[in-house]
C-alpha cells in the first residue's frame, strides 16, 4: 500500500515539476508582443494630443488677433470737451464797444461813490468834532467879547464858530457904518439875520456837497446793469441763433455772463443809496442844531450881552445847548 503511495507521489511530481517552469518562461515571451503592439497605438494617441493642441492654440491666437484687429477698427472715442471759460472777465473780454463802456461807466460810478463816502465821513467826523469844542467854549464864556477872541485866536473851523463870527461882525458893522449898501438896508437886527441866513445857507451847501452825485449814481447805476445785461443777452441770443444746434449749455452761458451786468449795477448802486439816506439824515440833525444855535445867537446879540448872560433861564439854556453838543459828539 505505501508502495503504491510512493510510486503515484513520484509520477505526480515528475508531470508537475517540468510544467511550472515552463509556464513562467511562457509568460514573458507572450507580454513581449502584446506590449510592441500597444506601443505604436499610445504614440499615435500622443501626437493626436498634440495636434489638437496646437490647433486649438492656433484658434486662440487667431481669436486674439481678430478682436485686436476689430479694437483697432472701431472709431477712436471723442475726448471730453474742454469746459468753456465762462466769468464775469470772459464777458467782458467777448463784449463789444458798448458792453464795455458799460462796464467802465460802473466802475468809474463806483470809484466816485466810495471816495464821496470816505471823505464825507472823515469829514463829518472832524467837523462834529470841531463843533463840540467850540459849543462848549461858547456856553461857557462869560461874555461874546470872550467868544470873540476865542475866534480870532483859533479861526472859525466849523460851523457853529463861522456862523457867530459873521453874526458878530455884521452886527459891529452896522453899529458902526450903518446902512452903506443895499444887503445892510433895514435895522440892525435885519441885517443880523440876513448874513446869519446867509451863513446858514452856505454851512447847507457845504453839507450837501458830494449828495447829488450819490443821489445820481444810486438811481441810474441799476438801469445801467440792465441796459447791458438787455445788450449781452441780444448778442448772446444772435450767436445762438447763427450756430447750427442749440442747447441748454449755449443759452445759459452767454446769459449767465450778460446777468453779471445787473449784479454790478446793483453792487453800485447799493453802498451809494445808503451812503446818501445816511449823510441825509445826519445832515438834517446837524443843520436842526445849527439853526436853534442861530436863535439863541440872535437873541443876544439883539437883547445885549449882559442881560443875556446874566439871565437864569440862559445859563439852563447853555447848560442844555452844552449836553446836546457833548451827546453829538459822541
Amino acid at each position: 500500500m505505501s508502495n503504491a503511495l510512493h510510486s503515484a507521489t513520484l509520477v505526480a511530481q515528475a508531470t508537475t515539476s517540468p510544467a511550472a517552469p515552463a509556464a513562467a518562461a511562457a509568460a514573458p515571451a507572450a507580454a513581449a508582443p502584446a506590449a510592441a503592439a500597444a506601443a505604436p497605438a499610445a504614440q499615435q494617441a500622443a501626437t493626436t494630443a498634440g495636434e489638437v493642441a496646437q490647433q486649438a492654440a492656433g484658434a486662440v491666437q487667431q481669436s486674439a488677433d481678430a478682436l485686436h484687429s476689430a479694437a483697432a477698427a472701431l472709431p477712436a472715442a471723442p475726448a471730453p470737451a474742454a469746459v468753456p471759460d465762462m466769468g464775469f472777465l470772459h464777458f467782458v473780454a467777448q463784449s463789444d464797444f458798448v458792453g464795455k463802456s458799460l462796464f467802465i461807466i460802473l466802475i468809474l460810478m463806483s470809484l466816485v461813490t466810495w471816495y464821496l463816502i470816505l471823505v464825507k465821513v472823515a469829514s463829518n467826523v472832524s467837523m462834529r468834532k470841531r463843533s463840540a469844542e467850540f459849543l462848549n467854549k461858547f456856553w461857557n464864556a462869560s461874555s461874546l467879547e470872550q467868544v470873540e477872541h476865542e475866534i480870532n485866536t483859533h479861526g472859525a473851523r466849523d460851523p457853529f464858530s463861522h456862523l457867530a463870527s459873521h453874526a458878530m461882525h455884521a452886527q459891529a458893522h452896522h453899529n458902526k457904518f450903518g446902512a452903506t449898501k443895499l444887503e445892510e438896508s433895514g435895522s440892525n437886527s435885519d441885517f443880523v439875520t440876513r448874513t446869519m441866513r446867509k451863513v446858514i445857507d452856505e454851512e447847507t451847501a457845504k453839507l450837501e456837497n458830494g449828495l447829488t452825485v450819490l443821489a445820481s449814481v444810486g438811481s441810474t447805476a441799476p438801469f445801467v446793469g440792465l441796459f447791458g445785461t438787455v445788450w449781452g443777452v441780444y448778442h448772446a441770443l444772435v450767436g445762438i441763433g447763427l450756430s447750427d444746434g442749440v442747447t441748454i449749455n449755449r443759452i445759459a452761458g452767454p446769459v449767465g455772463e450778460a446777468l453779471i451786468m445787473t449784479g454790478l449795477g446793483l453792487a453800485v448802486a447799493i453802498p451809494a443809496v445808503l451812503a446818501y439816506n445816511t449823510f441825509v439824515r445826519n445832515n438834517r440833525v446837524f443843520l436842526s442844531r445849527l439853526d436853534a444855535f442861530a436863535h439863541d445867537l440872535f437873541a443876544f446879540l439883539t437883547t445885549g450881552q449882559q442881560v443875556a448872560l446874566s439871565d437864569g433861564k440862559v445859563r439852563a439854556l447853555r447848560r442844555q445847548n452844552g449836553a446836546a453838543a457833548q451827546r453829538g459828539s459822541e
